[in-house]
């Protein structure tokens, strides 16, 4: 320490990682650290910059190194670690340059669709060029200044380049801004060139000064909750949407008392299912392209729709399908105002909590009519029925999804977390699990990212040591991104991986089958040579050896009870298990009068495309293209 200037002389890297050390997020009155560790792959771009301010000041500091095998990977942990945290806390990465940067794109893509803050530190080119080009540099012809890094641009909330050390004094506090925004939160970029991490610079001393970041609850205008009340005690059958941002901002109690006083049905997206355990009686169960019965038939027929902390994205609209209500009007309550002001709606913009809470001090005394809940309560008897079918055990060989997916819910219960992210089973889970808390469910669906999964895993693991927490994947994801196995294996955690094998990605050839096509290149398969396609014998794969061979545990599990004490099995040892779990093809779960739309060829010499274009025109004529301002009117 300089004490005549106040100043600390440290390294660009060594100062980012003492800044980081110091910044808290605050919400309620509880603080925490917003960075409690980071994840980093070495190479040529940081091991001589960050990589040496992490060994040399990490322990120092309480800020833990994590190694990955995979930089995508890597930055999928940061994501489920910050969303099982509530947004509250998430994990710096760190890269080298080139490709070890650039796998970090569909991570940072990841976490902005989803709203997630996630921390990155790409290394870059040399900011000074001498070495130009530079191992792995992407040279333009006509931008000397562009480098691969800006391809983070259009996939992150905040980006920068830090080509003098000084940058980093305004630089940092914005990037922290940006992740403990409820609003803006996604994926932070601090582009770091080589030369730049290790140059030295006289640091303010204030600038590692502890930092708390309020994580604010914006309070609803009043004006718009009067309004927003008036259109619910006009409206006949509202319902409410229900998603993440309702458990970002831990608004269950004030959802549910909101629901049950008033009468309201509430149907779930993705994200926001757990927010009110399945078996609550207002509680309809998931909405829209993969929606059931009761709220799909609840949304076709709404004449209010309460949006609450959802992106109202392609799924939960069914396309813009799901509401069919000539008069069909839109409460949104959301902290990003772009998301408040889809399809129309009365845009309020705040925190769900406490937008919930002023509407329910808005309608005291008003409820929906008994007839209403009622019928409501009679499609939820239906659907639960549905659920119970699809789940249970037909006696096929091997198991249905729908049945193993039973099976796992009732071996763990409803408040383990169940993990996934795509293919098929997100779907299916979204119908099928039986969640009971608001951190029983984590699906990424936002991005449906294939590979997700494991990494995920271990970030809600890391999140919180004590839960319980299973993965369940499709063998096409696991190949993609099986490597963190080795992770979890290191890290010591408890993690269950339940990999359902079905040799193909089945999610997209059941697409491509119901649009008209034969199978076509989805299935694992060799290729055969009489025909020139992937269409000859199913390549064979011991997913219990290659699992063994990453350090798991692993046991192939060919009958419902077998995977049952598999599960039993895997929580009585701890550690990391893998059960492979063949499906049967044949016997999937229904599509619950639900719709999504991808389109089908318009012309095409096969009859099956021709019918299915057939019925995909029939389809989008049910597409509301506009839905006109929702507006209080004056009462004549």
């Amino acid at each position: 320490m300089n004490k005549a200037r106040d100043t600390q002389r440290l390294t660009v890297a060594q100062a980012i990682l003492k800044f980081l050390a110091v910044q808290y997020s605050e919400q309620d009155g509880r603080q925490q650290r917003l960075i409690p560790g980071v994840w980093g792959i070495f190479g040529h771009g940081n091991v001589a910059g960050l990589g040496q301010a992490l060994e040399e000041y990490g322990d120092e500091l309480n800020m833990p190194t994590y190694r990955p095998q995979n930089e995508q990977g890597m930055v999928h942990v940061a994501a489920a670690y910050a969303r099982h945290r509530k947004r509250l806390a998430t994990f710096a990465c760190t890269a080298s340059v080139g490709p070890g940067s650039t796998n970090m794109i569909t991570g940072a893509a990841l976490a902005t669709v989803n709203r997630l803050p996630v921390l990155l530190l790409p290394s870059d080119i040399f900011a000074n060029r001498i070495p130009d080009p530079v191992l792995q540099q992407v040279e333009h012809s006509t931008e000397h200044d562009l480098s691969a890094n800006d391809c983070f641009r259009p996939v992150s909330r905040f980006y920068t380049r830090i080509s003098r050390p000084e940058q980093l004094l305004s630089a940092l506090p914005e990037a922290m801004r940006v992740l403990a925004d409820p609003a803006e939160t996604g994926a932070v970029v601090v582009s770091l060139p080589e030369d730049v991490q290790a140059e030295a610079y006289d640091w303010p001393a204030s600038f590692f000064d502890k930092r708390v970041w309020h994580v604010r609850r914006p309070s609803p205008e009043q004006v718009l909750i009067e309004q927003a009340a008036e259109l619910i005690r006009r409206a006949e059958r509202p319902l409410i949407v229900c998603g993440g941002g309702v458990i970002y901002s831990g608004a269950e109690e004030a959802l549910s008392r909101l629901a049950n006083e008033l009468n309201l049905p509430v149907c779930e997206s993705q994200a926001g299912k757990g927010a009110l355990p399945w078996n609550h009686p207002l509680n309809v169960g998931p909405i829209g392209a993969i929606g059931g019965l009761a709220a799909n038939r609840l949304a076709r027929e709404a004449d209010l729709v309460i949006a609450v902390g959802t992106r109202l994205g392609d799924f939960v609209t069914a396309s813009k399908t799901a509401f069919q209500h000539p008069g069909v009007q839109v409460i949104g309550i959301n902290v990003v105002p772009m998301d408040a002001a889809k399809l129309g709606a009365l845009s309020i913009v705040a925190d769900a909590r406490e937008a919930l809470l002023a509407l329910h001090g808005a309608l005291r005394g008003w409820r929906a009519p008994q007839a209403y809940r009622d019928e409501v309560a009679e499609l939820k008897t239906e659907w639960n029925a549905a659920v119970e079918a699809a789940r249970a055990d037909t006696g096929s060989m091997p198991p249905a999804q729908g049945a193993v997916i039973g099976a796992v819910n009732d071996v763990v219960g409803g408040h383990a977390t169940v993990v996934c992210a795509a293919g098929s089973m997100p779907g299916d889970l979204v119908r099928l699990w039986r969640a009971e808390d608001p951190g029983a469910y984590h699906v990424e669906y936002g991005f449906s990212c294939m590979g997700y999964e494991i990494p995920a895993g271990l970030g809600i693991q890391l999140a919180e040591p004590s839960r319980r927490v299973v993965v369940m994947i499709g063998d096409g994801s696991y190949l993609m991104m099986n490597s963190e196995l080795v992770t979890a294996v290191a890290e010591n955690v408890n993690l269950t991986v339940v990999l359902v094998d079905n040799r193909a990605f089945m999610s997209i050839r059941g697409l491509q089958m119901e649009c008209g096509s034969p199978s076509f290149n989805n299935e694992l398969r060799h290729r055969n040579p009489a025909t020139g396609r992937t269409d000859g014998p199913v390549v064979q794969l011991d997913f219990v050896k290659h699992a063994q061979g990453l350090g798991a545990s692993a046991i192939r599990a060919e009958t419902l009870d077998e995977l049952r004490a598999a599960l039993n099995d895997a929580w009585m040892q701890g550690g990391v298990h893998v059960i492979v779990v063949p499906v049967n093809l044949r016997e999937r779960v229904p599509g619950f009068e639900s719709w999504w739309d991808v389109p089908i060829a318009e012309v095409s010499g096969q009859d099956g495309v021709r019918q299915a274009r057939e019925h995909y025109e029939g389809k989008v004529a049910d597409q509301v293209g506009y839905f006109a301002p929702t507006t209080v009117k004056e009462n004549v």
